[in-house]
């Protein structure tokens, strides 16, 4: 990376800028937003190089939370060091934020008006084609070797049968990694030196040759003052609920549990679905397996990451359990509460493990245990599938029979996902406006 005051020619204002603009197009879930930023900050702007980008990339998978936010997060740390990052990341979030919640109150409040369920019970067969692609996609992806498919097949067992809780699925899987990295090195495929990154003709802002910038080197003073920071931010706020509405209250026990959430979710929106929503829907019965389904075709509508979902979750608990509130002031306080606890962590992440993770880039045996751990994910996806099938295709069990349109709308919609590449957004769109079609000519 090319040093400090050259990086600082892309003047703040006009990084700012393009977060903005991001923010409000960022559409088609982690992949697609990957693919803007792509297109917009190595090919178009040259703020940064090829190898730097998935450099970047790389290392925000390794962290749990949603990758494409931290993306951004990252990168915007390189820039413009850590308010760069603070607006990148949140300038990612923002937008949605203000979408996802005018959405949950129409949800939430006329849900059960003709048109807008009709046009959700189109959008649920096309979740679950989407959920259905990305285990396709993520299991291309990490399912490189046998071993790599024994562990995506013991991490669905574990959950779906065995019921085994989510983080302690990753851990696992993440040990096994790691040891089996060092133990049997061939078997899962740790290369004997790391790869070299190859050079890159042209010039980038920050590229893969030049000085590291002094922001980019660990420093225990800087990790000490943002860490002490991020805690105050997280326990003032908790603080301040709990003399509110007291610590047993839904409220705060929103607040533990997404914090927690944001801790474990390894592999993106889609596991950190399938375990708020094994958790959420059963052992505290916040809120139904159909309301899930429901979250995440709102998500796909918008823009922003789709972890977003859990906003909705947030929003759906306060208003299923107002606790002496109106619905609506509890389901606002909810949804809050989950997205502030959601991101937080994402943004420390960055700040605080950046310069190490720059430090220990191309480590075979960090890679080994990721490589564990993405391929648990695979399973975990999985679950979720049959999960969301189970209650949008089959509900009335596999003794009551399928919803026949319902199957064939999921079918269609894996069809224009999977084989002709048709873009998320209009996906669900043409589902909701089919969903609406039915409802009003039946």
């Amino acid at each position: 990376m090319r040093a400090r005051g050259e990086a600082e020619r892309v003047p703040f204002s006009t990084a700012l800028r393009f977060w903005v603009k991001l923010g409000f197009i960022s559409f088609g879930g982690p992949a697609g937003q990957i693919a803007i930023m792509h297109r917009e900050l190595v090919e178009r702007r040259r703020w940064i190089s090829e190898q730097r980008f998935l450099h970047a990339l790389n290392y925000c998978m390794l962290l749990p939370g949603p990758e494409a936010q931290q993306l951004a997060t990252y990168i915007g740390w390189l820039l413009h060091r850590t308010w760069g990052g603070i607006a990148a990341g949140a300038f990612f979030v923002i937008p949605s934020i203000f979408v996802l919640l005018a959405l949950s109150i129409v949800y939430a409040a006329y849900g059960d008006v003709a048109a807008v369920a009709g046009a959700l019970d189109g959008c649920k067969p096309v979740v679950v084609a989407i959920v259905v692609e990305a285990v396709l996609k993520v299991g291309g992806r990490a399912l490189r070797r046998r071993v790599h498919h024994l562990i995506a097949a013991a991490s669905f067992v574990a959950i779906y049968l065995l019921r085994v809780p989510f983080p302690l699925i990753v851990l696992l899987a993440g040990v096994t990694g790691l040891l089996g990295g060092r133990l049997w090195p061939d078997i899962f495929g740790v290369p004997s030196s790391p790869p070299r990154a190859g050079n890159e003709a042209g010039a980038a802002v920050i590229d893969d040759h030049g000085a590291a910038a002094p922001h980019t080197l660990p420093s225990a003073a800087r990790f000490l003052r943002t860490l002490a920071v991020g805690a105050a931010l997280w326990l003032a706020p908790f603080a301040l609920l709990v003399a509110w509405r007291g610590w047993t209250s839904l409220h705060a026990h929103e607040y533990r549990f997404f914090t927690l959430a944001a801790f474990v979710t390894f592999g993106g929106a889609y596991s950190v679905l399938a375990y708020v929503t094994q958790v959420a829907t059963t052992t505290l019965g916040w809120i139904t397996p159909a309301q899930a389904v429901d979250g995440l075709a709102l998500a796909e509508t918008t823009p922003g990451p789709l972890i977003m979902v859990l906003q909705f979750v947030g929003f759906m608990a306060g208003w299923n359990n107002p606790e002496g509130m109106t619905p609506l002031a509890s389901a606002v306080l909810g949804a809050l509460v989950a997205t502030w606890t959601t991101f937080l962590p994402s943004f420390l992440f960055i700040l605080l493990g950046g310069p190490y993770v720059e430090v220990v880039r191309g480590n075979p045996h960090l890679a080994a245990a990721l490589s564990g751990v993405t391929a648990a994910v695979v399973g975990v996806i999985l679950n979720l599938a049959l999960v969301f099938g189970a209650a949008v295709l089959w509900p009335d069990g596999l003794a009551g029979g399928p919803r026949w349109p319902a199957l064939a709308m999921s079918l269609g919609a894996f069809a224009l996902l999977y084989r002709f590449h048709v873009e998320v957004l209009w996906v669900v769109l043409g589902g909701g406006a089919l969903g609406l079609a039915l409802r009003l000519a039946g």
